[in-house]
């Protein structure tokens, strides 16, 4: 399968410059977290978020909400929202956690269906092999307190280092609500 390399590339919905502004979103992402003592991965760039955004879990709309430096690398008129990283963020919020919290992908790029690169598909494992490689460089470097594996696939690349919580896509916003608050409620480990 084709993976869109969003750092790198840029499609004929992209602003001029647009690899350029979402590296820069994920360094400044990064910047303001260097403390953060949780590290959550997920599956893989979406194509409603990480795609334009170059933060996993996050979508145009966040960064609008955030403020500069952050900036939008679509050239659509309304900014793309992620309903996976809605509930996230909203998560993160609740618990005041936004920088606390890294959110990652054991794919950092974006799986998308032949021909069609406004989609999503699962990584196939040899996408998830080359792109836990960053993943676990940012374990090293991060030594997080708390590993979180969002959904099936990040939990089994992972491994028992990892604390399973479920994706929110396909009805398990709960279960995920559920799972990320008792991680990150005071006086939890």
């Amino acid at each position: 399968g084709a993976t869109f390399n969003q750092f790198r590339d840029a499609g004929p919905d992209d602003v001029p410059g647009a690899a350029e502004i979402r590296l820069a979103n994920l360094r400044h992402y990064l910047d303001e977290r260097r403390d953060a003592d949780v590290l959550a991965v997920g599956e893989a760039a979406g194509y409603q978020g990480m795609r334009w955004s170059g933060i996993a879990f996050t979508s145009e709309y966040d960064l609008l909400r955030w403020g500069d430096p952050y900036r939008r690398s679509s050239r659509r008129p309304r900014p793309w929202k992620e309903p996976s990283g809605t509930i996230v963020h909203g998560v993160l919020e609740e618990f005041g956690a936004e920088r606390r919290v890294i959110l990652w992908n054991t794919v950092p790029t974006h799986p998308y269906l032949p021909g069609q690169p406004l989609s999503n598909r699962r990584p196939t494992r040899g996408e998830v092999t080359a792109g836990v490689v960053f993943a676990e460089r940012l374990v090293d470097i991060l030594q997080p307190r708390l590993l979180v594996g969002v959904g099936r696939i990040a939990a089994e690349t992972l491994g028992s280092r990892a604390v399973y919580v479920r994706h929110p896509a396909q009805s398990g916003a709960t279960a995920f609500r559920l799972g990320m608050r008792a991680l990150l409620a005071p006086g939890s480990s």
